[in-house]
């Protein structure tokens, strides 16, 4: 099984270097870690008295690691998850915050396993994951990823401007597709023509 912080490096991995999208409400990012979240740790780098896009660039790998493990794992309680969904609720959390929890409680719920929708790691929502993961061993990371990944899909109906990270430009599938697919298991990936299907209606 991998560490936390093996997980928080692929984590970087897959977020990639500095970038500032228009697109992207949580403005310059550097290895996933957002400019918003640098200003609430007060991570002023250039030592100029403010936090600004230039303190993003100067953010290293090893400190958005750090940051992800003790503000996106340690504090929000994931590792009392069962460790099946530890990853991908991980992954997710840096990616959108409470709503990985939220798409966890719902799932759980569903399967039968009670959990309040508030996207916190509590007591009430570690029993539910806990009892599905019991019932479910073989499956519950899967489902949780193929949640994860209509999640996705759901956001960019919502807001198209939001569908390129969703479908590339060649109408495949989208880095939020790709990143949610690496913690399902490939019998359930989607083929791409039921990814273009998917997306079919977008314009």
């Amino acid at each position: 099984m991998q560490t936390v912080e093996q997980i928080a490096r692929d984590i970087v991995r897959r977020e990639g270097g500095y970038v500032n999208d228009p697109d992207d409400p949580g403005g310059a990012t550097n290895y996933g870690v957002t400019i918003g979240t640098m200003r609430g740790l007060g991570m002023d780098l250039t030592g100029d008295g403010k936090v600004d896009a230039a303190d993003v660039r100067a953010l290293t790998r090893a400190q958005a690691e750090q940051i992800f493990v003790q503000h996106y794992f340690n504090k929000p309680r994931l590792a009392e998850l069962p460790a099946a969904v530890q990853p991908s609720v991980f992954d997710m959390y840096v990616n959108a915050g409470s709503n990985a929890v939220k798409i966890l409680q719902r799932l759980v719920t569903r399967m039968g396993f009670a959990a309040a929708d508030d996207g916190v790691v509590g007591p009430r929502t570690i029993a539910a994951v806990t009892g599905a993961a019991a019932v479910a061993p073989d499956h519950i990371a899967d489902a949780y990823g193929i949640a994860r990944r209509n999640y996705y899909y759901a956001l960019a109906d919502q807001r198209a401007a939001s569908r390129k990270y969703a479908r590339s430009n060649s109408g495949g599938k989208g880095g939020w597709i790709t990143r949610a697919e690496e913690f399902i298991s490939a019998r359930y990936h989607l083929t791409e023509a039921e990814h273009r299907a998917r997306v079919a209606s977008w314009a």
